[in-house]
C-alpha cells in the first residue's frame, strides 16, 4: 500500500512535467494517410509498426504537441515508422526535420527514407557539414519556401539560416547522442511542432516510464519476417586463432568483419591499446588483407571516412574500440569477434553485436573471454541464448540493478524511500494506469479528494530544479 502511494505520486508529478512543459499547438495532423502509405512499401508491416504508427498519429491529432519515445531493438524497423509518420506530415500540409549525430547516418537515414517514399511526390534533402556550399543555398532557399518536404541531417541543421515554412515534426535519432538543447534548438524553428525521438538502446519498459518522464513511450517489439538471429558463442582464449580462422573464411567469401579490442588497461591510452593491435593483425594472421582501424580519439572526419570506407567495401576487416558508430548499417559485414567480452556490460555487447546480421546472410559474433567469475560467465551465457534487446536490457538490470541505469541522479528523479524500481514493476505498471485516469480528471489537482496528493507531490519533487512545482 506504501509502495503503491510513493510511486503514484512520482507518476503523477512525471504526468504533471510532461503536460506543463508544452503549450497547445496549431499543427494538429487530422487526416490519417497510413494506408496510402502501406500501399508504398515492397514489404508488409509488422502488427507492431502498425500499432505504433497508430499511436503516433493519435497523439498528433490533439491539442498538445506529441513528445513520444520510439523505442526498437536492431532491425525492428524503427525507420519505416518514421517514413509512415513523414509522409502523412507531409500530406496534411507540414515539413519535417529528421536529424541524425553523424553524417553516415544521415546519408544512410536519406537513402533509406528516399528509396521508401519514392513516388510518394514528397521532395527530400540532405544537408550536412560536407554539403557543398552552393548546394546548401539552394536547400535552404527551397526549404524556407516550403519546396522541401523533408530535411535529413546533422547539427547542420542547427544554423540560424535554416528556415522552414510549416515544420510540423521533428525527428532525433539516437536521442541520447543529442542534449536536451540541441532538440529544443530544431523544434524552436517551428511553431511548437511535434517530436518523435528514436532510440535503439533497449531499456526495461518499466525503467522507462520513469527515465523518460517528459515523453509518451511506443515499442516496436516484433521483428520484421525474415530476420536472422545473430549466432552468438562464447570461447576462451585458447580458441582465438580459430575464431580468426572463422574471420577470415567469411571476407574470402567476399563478406567482412569486426574484431571488437580488447578494452584498455590502465595506465595505457586508448590510442596505443587500438593501434598496437590492428598492427599486430594486419602485419601477422590477417596479412595481405585490407585492415582498418576505428577509435574515440580520431576527428570526427576521420571517423567519417573510416566507416564510408567500409560501408563501400575498401576495408575487409575494421579492428574498433566500442565506438563503432550507433547504427550504421552495413549488410556484407557478417562476423563479429568481441576480445575481453566478460569486461562489457549486458546492454554495450548487444549494441555491439547489432552491427552485424544486418542483411540476408547468416551472422555470427564470437565473444572471447577467460572469465572465471560466476557473474560474467551468467552474462556471457545470456547473450549465446538469446538476441532479444528487451530481455537483455531486463537481465542486465537484474544484474547491475537500477542505479546504473539511472547514472548519478542526472535525471534529477526525486529519491525513493519504500519503492523498488527493480522489484515492484508490477505496482509501478498500476500506478502509471492510476495516474493517467487521475490527471485526465483533474489535469491540475484542484479537486478536494486530489489536493492532498498536489501537496504530496510538491514534497517528492521538491529538491528537483526542473520539475517547475511551487
Amino acid at each position: 500500500r506504501l509502495i503503491f502511494e510513493e510511486l503514484l505520486i512520482l507518476q503523477l508529478g512525471l504526468f504533471r512535467l510532461r503536460g506543463r512543459s508544452r503549450e497547445k499547438t496549431n499543427i494538429r495532423i487530422l487526416r490519417d494517410f497510413s494506408k496510402d502509405f502501406y500501399s508504398l512499401l515492397p514489404f508488409e508491416p509488422t502488427r507492431a509498426q502498425r500499432r505504433v504508427i497508430s499511436e503516433i498519429l493519435a497523439d498528433m491529432s490533439g491539442e498538445l504537441p506529441m513528445s513520444r519515445l520510439l523505442q526498437g531493438d536492431v532491425g525492428s524497423g524503427k525507420t519505416a515508422v518514421a517514413a509512415a509518420v513523414i509522409f502523412c506530415t507531409s500530406k496534411n500540409g507540414y515539413q519535417s526535420a529528421l536529424m541524425a549525430p553523424t553524417e553516415i547516418l544521415a546519408q544512410q537515414h536519406y537513402k533509406t527514407l528516399s528509396s521508401i517514399l519514392n513516388g510518394s511526390g514528397i521532395s527530400a534533402a540532405l544537408l550536412t557539414g560536407s554539403t557543398k556550399s552552393k548546394e546548401k543555398k539552394e536547400i535552404k532557399s527551397r526549404l524556407s519556401s516550403g519546396e522541401i518536404q523533408l530535411v535529413i541531417g546533422t547539427h547542420a541543421l542547427l544554423q540560424e539560416d535554416v528556415q522552414f515554412k510549416s515544420l510540423g515534426l521533428v525527428i532525433t535519432d539516437e536521442q541520447h547522442r543529442f542534449g536536451v538543447s540541441q532538440r529544443a534548438a530544431l523544434g524552436n524553428k517551428g511553431s511548437n511542432p511535434h517530436t518523435l525521438v528514436m532510440s535503439a538502446t533497449p531499456i526495461p519498459r518499466t525503467l522507462a516510464l520513469i527515465i523518460y518522464g517528459d515523453l509518451d513511450i511506443s515499442v516496436l517489439d516484433e521483428m520484421p519476417p525474415g530476420r536472422k538471429p545473430v549466432a552468438t558463442y562464447c570461447v576462451n582464449s585458447s580458441l582465438r586463432i580459430r575464431a580468426y580462422t572463422y574471420v577470415k573464411k567469411h571476407i574470402d567469401k567476399g563478406r567482412q568483419g569486426y574484431i571488437v579490442c580488447p578494452l584498455v588497461e590502465k595506465g595505457e591510452t586508448d590510442l596505443a591499446s587500438a593501434q598496437v593491435y590492428k598492427e599486430e593483425l594486419a602485419q601477422g594472421f590477417f596479412k595481405g588483407y585490407k585492415v582498418g582501424l576505428l577509435h574515440g580519439r580520431m576527428k570526427s572526419s576521420e571517423k567519417e571516412k573510416v566507416m564510408s570506407d567500409f560501408a563501400d567495401g575498401e576495408i575487409d576487416l575494421l579492428v574498433s574500440t566500442t565506438v563503432i558508430e550507433v547504427g550504421v548499417d552495413v549488410p556484407n559485414a557478417v562476423i563479429m569477434v568481441i576480445e575481453n567480452a566478460e569486461m562489457f556490460g549486458l546492454s554495450q555487447l548487444h549494441q555491439l553485436r547489432g552491427r552485424i546480421g544486418r542483411g540476408e546472410d547468416s551472422s555470427t559474433c564470437i565473444l572471447i573471454s577467460d572469465a572465471q567469475n560466476s557473474e560474467a560467465m551468467r552474462r556471457l551465457k545470456i547473450m549465446t541464448q538469446t538476441s532479444d534487446g528487451f530481455k537483455i536490457a531486463d537481465e542486465d538490470l537484474k544484474l547491475r540493478g537500477p542505479g546504473d541505469f539511472f547514472g548519478s541522479r542526472q535525471h534529477g528523479l526525486p529519491d525513493l524511500r519504500i519503492a523498488n524500481m527493480l522489484d515492484d514493476t508490477a505496482i509501478l505498471r498500476q500506478t502509471n494506469a492510476a495516474a493517467a485516469e487521475i490527471i485526465s480528471s483533474d489535469p491540475d489537482l484542484q479537486t478536494e479528494e486530489n489536493k492532498g496528493l498536489n501537496s504530496a507531490i510538491s514534497a517528492l519533487f521538491k529538491n528537483v530544479h526542473q520539475a517547475g512545482f511551487n
